[in-house]
């Protein structure tokens, strides 16, 4: 068998190939950023041609650092930015529309319906979420309603629709040249159109959103064999089998090899992410998190979570960087945000998708509040750092009533864990350590483990568990003064932010 095990990571702001061996180590990546289409106030929208034309690049230059070829690689895995909506031609391979982004909130309206006439309780049921700007059926809907053409040749079997690993997949197998039309069950679980329990589309959530059933994807488990084709080959190239596919969230809790019942990690990237594994059990929440499946190896059962999505965190030190200039690399924050003692009372709800969980409030948008002549922009900074850890707090509280299970330390991954003051002031604001693996980028490590566990690469789960390792580790040093006079201010300065839009 080949050495290496390789995962495409398309994310939300850039794409990624990455080469991991036996033991979980990065052998290689290669990384491109795509661009960030704004049209509107509140639209969010992405190239699909951009992204795979960066998919092959990224897939291609990693393996010539590393002096690999395809058939150096026993599988390939894709993990993707969740809930983003792309419909393209199955003749052509062109998109119909630009890609609708998770975090854009163009389909408010439709939400709002949902829940004024009662579907939203059984979309809150069936598939686990509420009705929400976030989730793919609406933006689908607002496509098929909007895109001159598009029903039709959804209803003649023309037009497909996926998430981005629908559509990265679908072109490394052939594209219109018998391109695989798949997705994994956990992508299909942040659609609003998928049944927990069945794990298939259902007929009833389709009419709500007028799908048509024959333009979806066939839902797949997160690690087969079969499932997803091979990559074709050009010239002669060898070609790879696709034997995993996760969401970029589940994918992480792969990587942090949180496999048991009440093992959680909380991923730090465009938006946050914590996840807590419930095991076989659907557990509803009553507190704002969504019921989500985690992940499904093979024949298995599938396993499921409770999820806290976080629309901005990552992103605002990008807002910070690109729309306001007060720093000119993204790495910066850090001693910006070190070069004072504490907020100076600033507090910044950077709710500029509205807020997700716990709130699910599509009316509110972003504040900065508690300004006066004293403050600098190192308080903004720091203020952005602790919006990031506030937010992870407000998940992890509703996360504990949810399911009694008390957090005693925080599995944290992805790009803010470089930041140290960051992941300082989360074990303060949370009061519980922090704990960093070696390999941080574990959304496409988890990629690679589905993919490596379907043909054999590794033995199980037991086995990827002995690969993980601690890096760092962060105490908490806040008093409980501290904590709760902070979080108090942090609770006032979201209340500041709601009720900012009207919402049909």
């Amino acid at each position: 068998m080949a050495d290496f095990v390789g995962a495409v990571d398309q994310g939300t702001t850039s794409t990624r190939f990455m080469i991991f061996d036996h033991d979980g180590r990065e052998v290689a990546r290669h990384q491109l950023e795509h661009e960030q289409l704004l049209p509107r106030a509140g639209w969010v929208e992405h190239n699909p041609l951009e992204i795979w034309d960066r998919t092959r690049t990224v897939l291609g230059t990693a393996l010539t650092t590393a002096g690999l070829a395809m058939d150096d690689l026993a599988a390939i895995g894709v993990t993707n930015q969740r809930e983003t909506t792309i419909v393209w031609d199955r003749r052509t391979g062109r998109p119909f529309h630009n890609a609708i982004v998770w975090q854009d909130t163009r389909t408010a309206s439709i939400a709002a319906a949902l829940d004024r006439d009662g579907r939203g309780e059984v979309i809150r049921e069936r598939a686990g979420l509420p009705p929400a700007t976030y989730f793919s059926g609406g933006k689908l809907q607002w496509l098929l309603e909007n895109v001159e053409g598009l029903h039709a040749a959804a209803e003649r079997g023309d037009a497909l629709f996926g998430t981005p690993d629908s559509w990265v997949v679908w072109n490394l197998t052939g594209g219109p040249d018998g391109g695989v039309h798949v997705t994994d069950v956990t992508n299909a679980s942040r659609t609003m159109l998928m049944d927990l329990r069945t794990l298939d589309w259902d007929e009833e959530l389709l009419g709500f959103f007028g799908v048509p059933r024959q333009m979806l994807p066939q839902v797949s488990a997160s690690s087969h064999a079969t499932a997803y084709g091979r990559t074709v080959g050009e010239k002669g190239l060898a070609s790879v089998p696709i034997t995993g596919v996760l969401g970029d969230q589940q994918a992480a809790t792969v990587g942090q090899v949180c496999f048991e019942p009440g093992e959680a990690k909380n991923t730090y990237g465009t938006g946050n992410f914590l996840v807590l594994n419930t095991g076989t059990e659907i557990v509803h929440s009553r507190n704002g998190l969504l019921t989500t499946v985690a992940y499904q190896l093979g024949d298995a059962a599938p396993v499921y979570a409770l999820e806290g999505s976080i629309a901005v965190t990552g992103s605002a030190v990008q807002w910070l960087r690109d729309q306001l200039g007060l720093i000119a690399d993204a790495s910066e924050i850090e001693d910006l945000a070190g070069s004072v003692e504490d907020n100076g009372g600033v507090y910044f709800v950077p709710a500029f998708s509205g807020l997700f969980a716990p709130y699910w409030r599509s009316d509110a948008r972003g504040a900065v509040v508690g300004l006066s002549r004293y403050n600098t922009r190192a308080h903004l900074a720091r203020a952005t750092l602790e919006a990031i850890c506030y937010q992870s707090k407000d998940v992890a509280d509703a996360m504990e009533a949810d399911s009694g299970v008390r957090l005693e330390t925080l599995k944290v991954d992805g790009g803010v864990t470089a930041n140290a003051l960051a992941m300082q002031l989360q074990a303060d604001i949370l009061g519980v350590p922090v704990s960093k693996p070696v390999v941080a980028e574990t959304t496409a490590l988890g990629a690679a483990y589905a993919a490596g566990l379907a043909v054999g690469f590794w033995s199980g789960t037991d086995e990827l568990r002995a690969n993980w390792a601690q890096d760092r580790r962060w105490e908490p040093r806040w008093s409980e003064e501290q904590r709760r006079a902070g979080y108090a201010g942090w609770r006032k300065a979201v209340e500041r932010t709601l009720g900012w839009v009207d919402v049909d």
